[in-house]
């Protein structure tokens, strides 16, 4: 009896155990004891937190309490760093890596150096090479997703691709002749041709990249528009940057700013993307909000090149889709948006001479959520929310840096190096874990960035071709 009893009971036990195993959520990563930044709509953060992946989608984003209830094929125990949504970089020119350094301080550098050294050197294997390079910093700096501007972006989108990264690739449009198309029009025909190629792509969303207003005629900027609204695709453009745009417009337009011309020509669309936006006014920036245009603020690149300072709190107070980016690194230097929080922070304290303006809260927005809303992707990246694209970071609180951490978002803005991300995930897939990348070759990559730099030192510094 007592035998028959003892083997109920074990059976009993085994039963209960299967159905408790049954019952655990199964999941392919788990971060846990992490403090969670969720950006979301609260601002959500979580001491000992959890969050939990399946396939390329958030399933769960707690307090930690429940983490038996999982099962995990991989986990993270971030042992009190910080986990949260994966940086996005609203404006790069990814592939111009190899040309970082360069004339750092010519006066009209735009025209008197880049477009020369351009016309020289870009190739479908600088642009690879270039974008290769660029695509392992911002991983290592916990860079997720990129929208970026230049040619040839089908080399960039093989890149991006290869990583596993998320990107919006724009193929530029520009009125002159240049390395893949001699004119505008074939730059069109370029972009449609990109376009076809990546609409289904899962991480890629191609788009167009008119230059600036000035530098295309308003016939092409009104057809991209077309074009772009026709096929669903977002538009990129240099907009209000510089006082060569306002002098052009101004005359082409009869004294109109280069914002209010692009509203007047139909070309203001919530499909456009408006780099830099300096120079504008009251009137501009209500035009951006009615026709809900986003807003790439590159303050490293914009008080390099002496331009000013975007309005950036005074379009945020409008409801302006504002987000980071780092503009090419030939103009910030550096891809790591990262680098940018503390100058965004500092710098808009000090033109408002309001030691409380731009609060890190602020510019941790910028850098996720808003940089989300910016490119219109807020409803699948820019927070750490159930069903959401799981495009996660966890940087290191450990590094002397970092060290005490009483508010994290003042940690990220005043302490934090692109070197203390430790891990970047990208739809569920880990690209880089404890600062090594699992993609790609680094070493590889690396070295043939400086193979094609001795080409450009032998090129264009030895020579003295392009103006210095």
């Amino acid at each position: 009896m007592f035998k028959k009893t003892l083997i109920a009971v074990s059976l009993a036990a085994t039963t209960l155990a299967s159905t408790s195993a049954l019952a655990l959520e199964k999941v392919d990563l788990l971060i846990k004891n992490a403090t969670v930044l969720t950006m979301n709509e609260d601002r959500t953060v979580f001491d000992q937190g959890l969050v939990a992946v399946k396939g390329n989608k958030i399933v769960a984003v707690t307090d930690g309490k429940d983490i038996e209830d999982y099962q995990a094929k991989t986990i993270i125990d971030a042992d009190g760093d910080i986990v949260m949504p994966g940086l996005i970089n609203t404006h790069t020119h990814v592939s111009m890596t190899v040309f970082r350094s360069l004339a750092d301080d010519v006066p009209d550098r735009l025209h008197r150096y880049i477009f020369p050294l351009e016309k020289k050197l870009v190739s479908r294997d600088m642009v690879r090479i270039g974008a290769q390079l660029g695509n392992v910093e911002m991983v290592k700096g916990g860079v997720t997703t990129y929208a970026d501007m230049y040619y040839f972006e089908d080399e960039v989108a093989k890149t991006v691709d290869k990583i596993g990264m998320r990107a919006i690739l724009g193929e530029s449009v520009i009125k002159f002749p240049v390395a893949d198309a001699a004119n505008a029009e074939e730059g069109i025909q370029y972009a449609l041709n990109f376009i076809e190629e990546y609409k289904d792509h899962p991480r890629i969303t191609p788009a167009f990249a008119p230059h600036a207003p000035y530098t295309n005629t308003t016939e092409i900027l009104q057809k991209i528009t077309k074009l772009s609204l026709e096929h669903d695709v977002p538009v990129m453009i240099h907009l209000a940057e510089s006082d060569r745009e306002n002098e052009v417009i101004a005359e082409r337009s009869g004294g109109k700013s280069p914002v209010a011309y692009m509203a007047d020509i139909g070309a203001l669309t919530p499909n456009l993307i408006g780099a830099h936006v300096i120079n504008v006014d009251d009137n501009d920036i209500a035009l951006l909000k009615k026709h809900d245009v986003g807003v790439a603020h590159n303050m490293s690149a914009n008080i390099k090149s002496a331009k000013g300072v975007a309005p950036v709190i005074k379009m945020q107070e409008q409801g302006i889709r504002v987000g980071l980016g780092t503009d090419g690194p030939m103009s910030g230097n550096t891809l790591s948006t990262i680098d940018e929080f503390n100058q965004v922070a500092k710098v808009h304290k000090l033109v408002n001479h309001d030691r409380a303006a731009m609060p890190p809260l602020n510019v941790i927005e910028m850098a996720t959520i808003g940089a989300a809303r910016a490119l219109h992707m807020e409803d699948t990246i820019g927070s750490l929310e159930n069903g959401k694209l799981a495009d996660i970071i966890v940087i290191d609180t450990k590094a002397p840096n970092m060290v005490p951490v009483y508010n994290p978002y003042s940690a990220l803005v005043y302490s934090a190096y692109a070197t203390n991300v430790k891990h970047t995930i990208v739809d569920g897939k880990l690209l880089m874990e404890d600062r090594n990348m699992l993609t790609v070759d680094e070493t590889a990559i690396r070295k043939e960035a400086l193979e094609f730099a001795d080409k450009v030192r032998k090129t264009v510094v030895e020579s003295g071709e392009v103006v210095q």
